[in-house]
């Protein structure tokens, strides 16, 4: 039996696998510590399907632990070692400013403030060592960072991607003076690639919040052997589990662990349905998260922003904005409707939960609207449809509108905000979402899901029978995976066969080891640029120079509208991953009549289809309920 536990802003989604039985489950989430509602689904899964906990044989965690630290700016007590002169590079970042014309507006807080960032006297370069740093240098600058008292450290050399020898003596002085009990980071083990801001901001959010990571899934680890549970598996932002000792070592990998589940689902998902082009969309109670599938694969970054801070490692590429079901509507300084990104979170929850909540939300509305039972209990909730009027009342005074205007208005707006995402996804990468079909899931995604599609020109929404916790089944099928990158800047004679096979060799050896698997499957992605550009383009394909020359000519071509074939090409980083494959997860689907045309409302397990009017609904051979534009 396999298990899957996300965690979301509202609630903690569970999932047990039994031969073609899925089994769900909903519990509260439990902010101050995650693992608690964590456990609560976990039982009430187990007491559903009739099982005991000693059935289960593998558990994979999605959480947003690293995630909300990371934005609301908390952390341990961490230290910065830098080479001398290169203090404070982090903090000044890069030119680049978020608004062009507002000069005075700052970037998120350092995670080090000055005060904690000491200087070592050494030096490197592209070719090698300029000042060397010996033995006693290196336990100089840890006495010093000692008398700091950090909780982590964080190393970031100039070039210590291609030379670490530095940042290895440094984090070997750093563990001998400091001890097991404080976190030592080194940029060339995060992510050896080049550009120091990113490289370092990733390190120096790896030390800072590797500690906490650690103290969650050590309490999460102590729970689940209590229950006799297996030790849990912990979602990567890749799309892949990781071991909760790598995970707690690099809590930079798990950022985005709670959205990656949904990937990992829309992937497995694009597969059983034969949907090779999906448009992924996935509402919970706190935020939206959007995501593309083009022939069969999730789309992917070697890097993104996150909280305004750039990381430096592979992610599924998603995009993220506050509009969930428990998101908040209110009126702005000059009289707009606007819904989000404050949610009513878990507790309270909306105010239709009966549990004290009085701002109107989403959830509200749709309430209001007819297209929620108030009869019918969500997510083990049974809804108070006085209380949700009363809330969206009072900001329907203050808009001057009637109750159910302003309930339309929430979603709409809400609607909005969705559209928005996907098309930042789409259209301004030059994607024509008409040819997608939507995959909607999440416990509010299919509520929204056929008014979202009519605004993108996308006629057919798929909602699977287990859509409102498909990111937790995700993770129940997710695959094990390690990444590791490293710059190496090839071309003119350098870019050759014999020189793309032996990093491809060093850089597949690094990431079999991070797995445990000397035999586990490879995938390769070279990024190449032409000689003078700024930015790259990622390609897959063999160590061979001409077919990787070959193919970055096709996808610059395909991106930008030109090749230059007598242009210099150069390889800048080679990125490789080792995979195992996950279990094989599939489930029965049992005859079911074909629900028809809308406007109606379709109850489902952990969530409710809204079925406009011109919309028809069915389902096809898998259980999956299509929905399709007849107008």
């Amino acid at each position: 039996m396999l298990l899957g536990v996300d965690v979301g802003g509202t609630f903690t989604d569970a999932v047990l696998v039994d031969g073609g039985r899925v089994v769900t489950a909903k519990a509260p989430t439990t902010p101050h510590d995650q693992s608690e509602g964590v456990l609560a689904a976990v039982e009430l899964a187990l007491a559903e399907a009739g099982r005991d906990a000693g059935a289960v044989e593998a558990f994979a965690h999605g959480m947003t632990v690293a995630t909300n630290a990371l934005l609301e700016g908390r952390g341990a007590r961490t230290a910065l070692v830098a080479t001398e002169g290169f203090t404070d590079v982090l903090e000044l970042g890069r030119q680049a400013r978020p608004e062009l014309y507002r000069l005075c507006v700052a970037g998120p807080a350092p995670l080090v403030p000055a005060e904690l960032r000491v200087a070592a006297p050494e030096r490197t370069g592209p070719e090698g060592v300029r000042r060397a740093l010996d033995d006693d240098g290196a336990r100089a600058v840890a006495g010093a960072v000692a008398a700091l008292e950090p909780e982590a450290v964080a190393v970031v050399l100039l070039h210590g991607y291609r030379h670490p020898e530095h940042e290895q003596r440094l984090g070997a002085a750093l563990r001998e003076r400091l001890g097991d009990g404080v976190h030592v980071s080194l940029s060339h083990e995060v992510t050896a690639t080049f550009r120091e801001v990113e490289r370092g901001v990733t390190t120096e959010v790896d030390a800072a919040l590797s500690p906490l990571l650690a103290a969650y899934l050590r309490r999460l680890g102590e729970r689940a052997a209590g229950a006799g549970l297996p030790e849990p598996s912990i979602m990567q932002s890749s799309g892949g589990l990781t071991s909760s000792a790598t995970a707690a070592g690099h809590a930079a990998l798990t950022v985005l662990s709670g959205p990656a589940g949904g990937a990992a689902a829309a992937a497995l998902l694009s597969e059983r349905l034969g949907e090779p082009d999906l448009l992924c969309f996935d509402m919970g109670g706190t935020s939206c998260d959007v995501c593309v599938v083009e022939d069969g694969q999730v789309r992917e970054t070697a890097g993104r922003e996150v909280g305004d801070r750039p990381l430096a490692l592979p992610m599924v590429d998603i995009h993220t904005v506050g509009a969930g079901g428990g998101s908040i509507a209110w009126r702005d300084p000059g009289g707009a409707l606007r819904v989000g990104p404050r949610s009513a979170g878990a507790d309270p929850g909306p105010a239709c939960y009966g549990r004290g909540g009085t701002e109107p939300t989403v959830t509200d509305a749709n309430l209001l609207l007819g297209r929620l039972d108030p009869d019918a209990a969500l997510s083990g909730v049974r809804l108070d449809r006085d209380a949700a009027h009363a809330a969206v009342a009072g900001l329907a005074e203050q808009l001057d509108l009637d109750v159910e205007a302003c309930a339309a208005g929430i979603v709409r707006v809400a609607d909005a905000e969705m559209v928005r995402a996907l098309r930042v996804m789409t259209v301004q990468r030059g994607v024509d979402p008409r040819g997608f079909a939507l995959l909607a899931f999440g416990g509010a995604g299919p509520l929204h899901a056929a008014h979202v599609a009519q605004e993108l020109g996308v006629r057919r929404v798929l909602v699977p029978a287990a859509s409102g916790v498909l990111s937790a089944l995700g993770l129940a099928a997710a695959d094990r995976r390690a990444d590791a990158q490293r710059t190496v800047l090839l071309r003119g004679e350098a870019l050759d066969d014999a020189a793309l096979r032996a990093a491809l060799e060093d850089v597949g050896a690094q990431a079999r080891a991070q797995l445990g698997d000397e035999h586990a499957a490879l995938t390769t992605t070279w990024e190449v640029r032409y000689a003078g550009q700024s930015h790259e383009l990622a390609v897959r394909c063999g160590p061979d120079a001409a077919e990787v020359r070959e193919a970055f000519a096709a996808e610059h071509e395909a991106r930008y509208g030109y090749r230059d074939d007598d242009g210099e090409v150069e390889v800048v980083t080679v990125r490789v991953r080792a995979a195992l494959p996950g279990p094989e997860v599939g489930w029965d689907a049992p005859e079911q009549d074909a629900p028809g045309g809308g406007p109606l409302a379709l109850a489902l397990r952990g969530s409710t289809v809204w079925v406009p009017e011109g919309w028809h609904a069915r389902y096809d051979p898998t259980g999956t309920l299509v929905l399709e534009d007849r107008r």
